[in-house]
């Protein structure tokens, strides 16, 4: 490096020490000069330091680095200890903040200087939103830690112990990516939980509805449904958040199809739009026609992380992937849509994550899209008979012809757009 890549580097060290110090010395501003350990003059150095020990660890060796990171750490412990001593503090934070604030002020130097940078916001981050994260954890209950543990386990502790090539005769099964796709699928339903429980249910149907959508359009649906029963007076509400919730299930099939297999954009897009947009002029219409003294019911969705629903729906699309192979094997492409037609009765993803990872591989493009347009709209058919089942001929009648009608649409946009 030549002398101005150096100051270059260096200013970045600096910089790095004095965002640090910047957020440690406003959170002890109250404080007395000499009282407290470091503040933003302090962690300034240290980035600095960190700065000048890489610019000499090139010309003396890399043990430098250690050698003074050892010495920093070891004198930046003995003064907070002191501090910690006279105020009864059990705090290592600000030690643990120095350490890294001079490794990330060398790293600047001898690294990549992005990297470094975006570590020190990273920490500056964390470190201002101290109460914050305390309240969040405070909030957490077991089933909620227990859900994150369970999401952490299946993606960095099982998943690279998963074979990545297909372990069937059919070569259909691939376990490392089936359980990405899990992974994936699971990470989406607990959104809905976390939405559920910070917007609160009773702050309306339609955020329940958005956040049920994601969970489940299916469960949501069903739920919705049986309250019907016992408030018929809160049937277009209701009904509204049936709509809604497909809705969602119509963006949720296209992000994660299209995340998957960006190929499939071109045929999905234009009918999955096409039915969504009926779907949301429904739910405006029955939302704006409602009854103002309807009952706003309560809606509760299960964590979604529980292992034996991970597993359970890992099974499903196992079982959805090799059924595609053999069917298209002995009956071809018209297999693949009966699938695709069984399938969506109970369940969208499945067959949306099949289709994606095999669409334009193992089976065709238009075959792989035709299977997740029929997936969706037998779905959205078979919720809007489950309406009707289960919540009566009123909510049924609402929901059902607003559902035939955004299929109609997909339908046409299908058989008339040269694109889809």
């Amino acid at each position: 490096m030549d002398s101005t890549e150096i100051l270059s580097r260096l200013a970045v060290s600096l910089a790095i020490g004095l965002l640090i110090g910047l957020e440690r010395g406003w959170r002890s501003r109250d404080e007395q000069d000499h009282q407290r350990a470091a503040g933003l003059r302090t962690f300034a150095l240290s980035g600095l330091l960190g700065g000048v020990t890489g610019v000499l660890s090139q010309q003396v060796g890399q043990a430098l680095v250690g050698f003074v990171f050892v010495a920093y750490a070891l004198a930046f412990t003995a003064f907070h200890w002191l501090e910690a001593k006279a105020e009864h503090n059990m705090s290592v934070t600000a030690v643990v903040a120095g350490m890294i604030t001079f490794l990330l002020g060398t790293m600047a130097v001898t690294g990549e200087e992005r990297i470094a940078i975006a570590g020190a916001v990273a920490m500056a981050i964390l470190l201002a939103l101290r109460e914050q994260l305390h309240r969040w954890v405070a909030s957490l209950t077991w089933p909620e830690i227990r859900s994150v543990l369970v999401l952490a386990t299946m993606s960095f502790l099982l998943l690279p112990l998963l074979p990545n090539r297909p372990v069937d005769p059919w070569n259909a099964i691939n376990p490392y990516e089936l359980w990405l796709l899990a992974i994936l699928i699971a990470t989406i339903s607990f959104a809905g939980y976390i939405a559920v429980k910070v917007v609160g249910d009773r702050l309306g149907i339609v955020m329940t509805a958005v956040a049920g959508g994601l969970a489940s359009s299916t469960a949501t649906t069903l739920t919705f449904a049986q309250m019907n029963r016992e408030h018929p007076e809160a049937s277009r509400l209701l009904g509204a958040g049936i709509l809604i919730a497909g809705v969602i299930m119509v963006a949720r099939v296209a992000i994660v199809a299209v995340a998957i297999n960006n190929t499939l954009l071109k045929g999905l897009a234009p009918p999955l739009i096409a039915g969504g947009i009926i779907l949301c002029l429904g739910a405006a219409i029955l939302l704006a026609r409602r009854d103002d003294n309807a009952q706003k019911p309560n809606l509760e969705i299960a964590n979604p992380l529980a292992l034996g629903t991970t597993i359970k729906l890992v099974l499903f699309i196992a079982v959805v992937m090799l059924a595609a192979e053999v069917l298209r094997d002995y009956l071809g492409n018209i297999g693949v849509i009966l699938l695709a037609f069984l399938s969506g009765i109970a369940d969208v993803d499945a067959i949306t994550l099949s289709m994606a990872k095999l669409g334009g591989k193992d089976i065709a493009l238009t075959t792989a899209t035709l299977a997740i347009l029929v997936a969706v709209a037998t779905n959205t058919l078979a919720k809007a008979a489950l309406t009707a089942w289960t919540g009566g001929a009123r909510i049924g009648l609402l929901v059902g012809w607003i559902s035939a009608a955004a299929v109609a649409a997909g339908l046409a946009v299908v058989l008339w757009w040269p694109q889809a």
